[in-house]
């Protein structure tokens, strides 16, 4: 590969990895902001429960992926990440001028359809134009973006606390500037090289159906299965996290603000120096196991042992450096290799939506289980990361080092 090629691979995996910056960062500047406007404009729990069920942390980003990622492999990797940009930005900047309850509401709506349907053309796009023996690698870097996004936002709303609701406006209009720069410079990519040689191919386009038959099932079941599990976990986290911060002698907003930034640090860390690093090189069911265990460990602690600053902060640790190279991770990297690339932005749009469709429906039965207790809630998380590890390690894939038309060939031999 030539150096320039290899400039413009990276460039463009940045591009399309900022999906995953603005997926993160408007979960948690919706969550901040939410609590703000609940005072302002004397929302119900319900209401602001249904608003963060629809918004960009769930079910809203669910259907997004599924119609994005039926309409990415129709219409090509390109015209979706680039102009599903603009939709957000047009949800985004009703939440930045939002006036009224219905105005956060549809803005809310807007930005999950709109964050939901770049996640499958962008992390199909990063498959399909990364290196073969560097996919891992690539896909890292998508992963490293999604928790930069929160550190920033986080680090902004502390920044800016003492205007209010303003300040969440400005933290709303900085994803707005990056959807529309995004929208720029993502109008100078090119399409993949390999959706473009599925629609001049002489062969018949696959249909849908057979994404729910046999080793493409498999794949789908394997996927929601280890994720889904996981992703029941990380969002009841966010319900207990400041729990443990106020528990440790968390008080401030500040300290509260430093710990979740440092937890995110950590988990670029892990990211950074063990999967970009391994996942091209070593069995990737060895490597998701020791992220498995290490999690579970980590879970465990909490209901085993008093709330302890030690104990929270091994337990910050652990669950962050072990998911760095987890559950989230490997479900970007197999839900592009498992599939055709005929068909790879419509089964990922599927297993993504019925991860975060599954977590929306999860969330209002979160208040119900945080009410049995810390410890039983403490134990019931450690049996989603186990349910979790147990389905990915009898499913895992053994794909490093492979060409997408290596594991489409093994695919059509089995």
């Amino acid at each position: 590969m030539s150096t320039t090629t290899e400039k413009e691979s990276w460039r463009d995996t940045i591009l399309a990895g900022l999906a995953n910056y603005i997926d993160a960062g408007s979960i948690v500047a919706g969550s901040a902001a939410l609590a703000l406007w609940q005072e302002e404009y004397k929302l119900s729990n319900d209401f602001v429960g249904l608003i963060g069920a629809f918004g960009p942390n769930a079910i809203g980003a669910g259907v997004g992926a599924l119609i994005g990622g039926i309409l990415c492999d129709r219409l090509g990797r390109k015209t979706i990440y680039q102009w599903d940009m603009l939709v957000y930005a047009a949800g985004m900047a009703m939440l930045v001028f939002a006036s009224a309850p219905w105005m956060i509401v549809t803005g809310f709506l807007i930005v999950g359809l709109a964050v939901g349907a770049d996640i499958p053309a962008s992390w199909s796009l990063i498959a399909e134009q990364a290196p073969d023996k560097a996919r891992g690698k690539h896909s890292g870097v998508a992963q490293v973006l999604w928790y930069l996004g929160p550190v920033v936002v986080l680090l902004m709303s502390l920044a800016l606390t003492d205007l209010g609701g303003l300040g969440a406006r400005i933290v709303f209009a900085h994803l707005l500037v990056i959807a529309l720069g995004l929208t720029v410079l993502r109008s100078r990519m090119k399409e993949s090289r390999r959706w473009e040689e599925t629609q001049k191919s002489n062969t018949p386009r696959p249909a849908l159906s057979t994404l729910f038959k046999g080793k493409q099932l498999t794949a789908i079941l394997g996927l929601v299965g280890m994720y889904g599990f996981w992703n029941l976990w990380a969002g009841t986290n966010g319900f207990f996290f400041p729990y443990i911060l106020k528990t440790v002698g968390a008080a401030t907003q500040a300290q509260a603000v430093a710990i979740q930034a440092l937890s995110f640090a950590i988990g670029m860390a892990s990211i950074g120096l063990v999967f970009m690093r391994l996942a091209d090189k070593v069995n990737q069911r060895h490597l998701f196991a020791a992220s498995a265990i290490i999690q579970i460990i980590g879970m465990a602690l909490l209901a085993l042992f008093p709330l302890t600053i030690p104990v929270a902060l091994l337990y910050v640790f652990l669950l962050q450096f072990g998911g760095g190279f987890g559950a989230q991770s490997f479900f970007q990297l197999w839900s592009a290799e498992m599939f055709p690339t005929a068909l790879r932005a419509t089964a990922q749009g599927v297993c993504f939506a019925i991860v975060r469709i599954a977590l929306g429906v999860f969330s209002f039965f979160v208040p119900m289980l945080t009410a049995t207790g810390f410890t039983t809630l403490a134990w019931i998380l450690t049996g989603f990361l186990v349910i979790s590890g147990v389905i990915g390690l009898a499913w895992a894939p053994r794909n490093e080092g492979k060409s997408l038309e290596e594991l489409e060939a093994e695919r059509r031999a089995a």
